[in-house]
């Protein structure tokens, strides 16, 4: 056992080096370049990039559609950097803020030849360091000798691949007594990934019986809704309400996940909801930031779900998306209990979209 980082830890190193504008190595396929996040570029950073070789653009195939560009990777585009394109230029492509502004970027030049392996890898990497997900990419050679010299973090596509694709395993850090105002009597346990990410916390209400099911809700942080009390979205009102229905039957478990804006983190969330002000609803405002319709990966439930020892819940959800993943992790759902509440004026179109393009049961 040395003393350095496991490969584990240095995608976990990647991912603070690409919030922070400094880029990394990625190396795999007989290839390898630099890669570094476009919104936390610098101007001098990008000067110093150019130094290596001609930079090229990564956008997702949402990002593209939103362009009128075809996605000739299928899940991404690949653009080559024209030489007098200033940082404002890359932030107008990464970022949708001034799209109806100034609708019309270019000049764009689509590749389509060569692997989009490591620029695949550069935009899931950006994904889940809570970004946008938009990359620049210089192509190098001898990247163990370059992330030596330079002092950047190397990672190799075949040892990272799978980690970005899995689940990172939970362990309980502790747990403790709760009284609640909305619940009465329980118990909160805290879950911390492996990896170093994001910890998601299980709210026990009373003492549920591991041999019947247990009515659960896997409830996604919502800062705006839960905290502030935004009218924008039913978050705030369908924690208190799930809270409030446990105490009412006398158990429960409500898993808060920290999986803010579906999944894009607080961020790229408002400026979603930027979007939302210049008239996208939802998820035409995901889009056009580079995002799915929904990021989330609710098999972190699942898994806390099972550490709590757990097999069968009665799940309080509206998404029949989330049955359908905990049924796929091996959990079984005996019953979908709705949980309608928080209708306002303010959210009554958001919880339309909800219900015509994610399938919501409203």
């Amino acid at each position: 056992m040395t003393l350095g980082p496991t490969s584990i830890e240095r995608l976990t190193r990647a991912r603070g080096d690409l919030r922070m504008g400094v880029p990394v190595v990625l190396a795999g396929g007989g290839a390898a370049a630099l890669a570094v996040a476009v919104e936390a570029l610098d101007s001098d950073r990008l000067t110093a990039l150019r130094g290596f070789g001609a930079p090229e653009l990564a956008l997702t195939a949402r990002r593209a559609a939103t362009l009128k560009m075809a996605a000739y990777d299928g899940d991404l585009l690949r653009l080559a950097l024209p030489e007098t394109a200033a940082l404002d230029w890359l932030t107008a492509l990464a970022d949708p803020v001034d799209d109806l502004r100034v609708p019309l970027k270019g000049p764009l030049r689509a590749m389509r030849e060569g692997s989009a392996d490591l620029h695949r890898a550069a935009l899931l990497l950006a994904k889940s360091a809570r970004l946008l997900p938009a990359a620049l990419l210089v192509q190098i050679a001898d990247p163990l000798a370059f992330a030596a010299q330079h002092d950047l973090t190397f990672l190799r596509l075949d040892e990272i691949s799978e980690e970005l694709a899995r689940l990172s395993p939970l362990d309980e850090v502790v747990a403790a007594r709760l009284p609640m105002a909305a619940a009465g009597a329980g118990r909160l346990h805290i879950f911390r990934p492996e990896d170093g990410g994001d910890e998601h916390y299980a709210i026990e209400v009373g003492q549920p019986d591991r041999a019947k099911p247990v009515l659960a809700r896997l409830h996604s942080a919502c800062f705006t809704g839960d905290v502030l009390g935004s009218l924008k979205c039913d978050c705030g009102p369908q924690l208190h309400a799930a809270l409030a229905q446990m105490g009412a039957e006398g158990a429960g478990v409500l898993l808060y996940l920290n999986q803010e804006g579906r999944g894009i983190g607080l961020a790229n969330k408002m400026r979603a909801y930027s979007l939302q002000d210049q008239g996208f609803d939802t998820v035409e405002a995901n889009h056009r930031l580079g995002f799915e319709d929904d990021e989330r990966d609710f098999r972190i439930g699942a898994a806390i779900l099972a550490k709590l020892g757990f097999s069968q819940v009665k799940l309080l959800t509206n998404n029949p998306r989330k049955v359908a993943m905990l049924q796929g992790c091996g959990l079984t759902v005996t019953e979908r209990v709705p949980l309608q509440v928080g209708k306002n004026a303010e959210n009554a179109a958001y919880l339309a979209t909800k219900a015509a393009k994610s399938g919501h049961l409203m």
